[in-house]
C-alpha cells in the first residue's frame, strides 16, 4: 500500500509508483506515459502541445541494443574488437597496427623498435587500438552502455560524428599538451565524449527526478575516472579531458541549434562534421 502524499504516482495511472516527471508541467508520469522530447521527457498532454518536438514512445526509445537499432555503436564495437583479436593472435600484426594507428606526439616516438612520425589521421585511428584486454573491455563495455541509447536519440550519422569528433578532440589534447614525443592508444577519448554528452543532457534535465538521478550517477562515475590517472600510471588523462570537452561542446551545439527543428538529425550531423573540421585544422597547426 502506498501513500500518494509521500510517494509520487503517475497522474494518469494512480496505481503506478514512479520517479519520472514531465519536464514541462512537472506532473509525475510512468514509463508508459513518458514521451521523449528534445530535452527530457514529457507527459502526453504536454507532448501534444509542443508541436515542434518529435514525440517518441519511451519504450521504443529504450530498444534493445542491436545492429538494427544502433548500427554505428555495434559496428564500432565489432571492428575494434576484431582489430584487437587480430593483434592478440599475431604479435607481428599487432606491432604493425601500433605503428600505423597509434597516436604519436610531436616530434615522434619509437614504436616496436622503429621511429614513427606524427600524422593528423592518428587522432582518429587511435580509437581502434588498445593496450590490453582490460583496456578494450572497459572501453567497449562503456560504449555498449552509453552508445546505443544516444545513437537512437540523435541518429546514427550524428552519433558517428560525435564519436569521431570526441576521439579527435582527445587526440588533439594529447598531442598539444602531452609533452614532447611519446605515443598513446585507446578509444577512451571517444568514450569520454559520450560521457560528456550525457552529462550535458543530465544537467539540462537536472530539475526532474530522473535528470537529477542521472546527473548524480554520471558525476560519481566521472569523479572515479578523474581519480584513476593519479592511482594507475600510464593513463592519458589529457586524452580523456579532450574527449569529454568535445562531447560537451557538441551536445551544447546540438541543444542550441537542433532542438525543436524538423531536420534536427541533419543539423546535428552537420555540426558534428564542422567540429571535426575545426579539430583537424588545429591538429595540422600542432604538428
Amino acid at each position: 500500500m502506498s501513500d500518494s502524499t509521500t510517494t509520487p504516482v503517475c497522474y494518469r495511472h494512480p496505481d503506478r509508483i514512479t520517479g519520472l516527471s514531465c519536464t514541462t508541467c512537472e506532473k509525475p508520469i510512468c514509463v508508459e506515459c513518458s514521451h521523449d522530447a528534445a530535452v527530457g521527457q514529457k507527459c502526453p498532454d504536454c507532448a501534444r502541445i509542443d508541436g515542434r518536438a518529435r514525440v517518441v514512445q519511451a519504450r521504443a526509445s529504450f530498444a534493445r541494443p542491436s545492429f538494427a537499432t544502433a548500427p554505428v555503436s555495434i559496428g564500432i564495437i565489432a571492428v575494434t574488437s576484431a582489430i584487437f583479436a587480430v593483434g592478440y593472435l599475431s604479435p607481428e600484426l599487432e606491432r604493425t597496427m601500433y605503428q600505423t594507428l597509434s597516436l604519436v606526439r610531436p616530434p615522434g616516438a619509437i614504436i616496436g623498435g622503429e621511429i614513427v612520425t606524427p600524422d593528423v589521421y592518428r587522432i582518429f585511428t587511435v580509437a581502434l587500438v588498445h593496450g590490453g584486454l582490460m583496456h578494450i573491455l572497459f572501453n567497449m563495455y562503456a560504449l555498449w552502455l552509453f552508445g546505443p541509447r544516444l545513437e537512437q536519440q540523435v541518429g546514427s550519422a550524428a552519433f558517428a560524428t560525435m564519436y569521431a569528433a570526441s576521439a579527435a578532440a582527445g587526440g588533439l589534447a594529447s598531442m598539444a599538451f602531452g609533452g614532447d614525443g611519446g605515443w598513446a592508444v585507446g578509444a577512451s577519448g571517444a568514450i569520454f565524449g559520450l560521457f560528456g554528452a550525457w552529462m550535458f543532457v543530465a544537467w539540462r534535465m537536472r530539475h526532474s527526478p530522473g535528470g537529477r538521478a542521472m546527473f548524480n550517477q554520471l558525476a560519481v562515475l566521472m569523479l572515479i575516472n578523474m581519480a584513476l590517472p593519479f592511482l594507475v600510471p600510464g593513463i592519458d588523462w589529457l586524452g580523456h579531458a579532450g574527449g569529454f570537452t568535445g562531447g560537451v561542446v557538441l551536445a551544447a551545439a546540438w541543444s542550441a541549434f537542433a532542438v525543436g527543428r524538423p531536420n534536427a538529425r541533419t543539423i546535428r550531423t552537420v555540426l558534428g562534421l564542422a567540429l571535426i573540421a575545426v579539430i583537424v585544422a588545429v591538429s595540422f597547426i600542432v604538428i
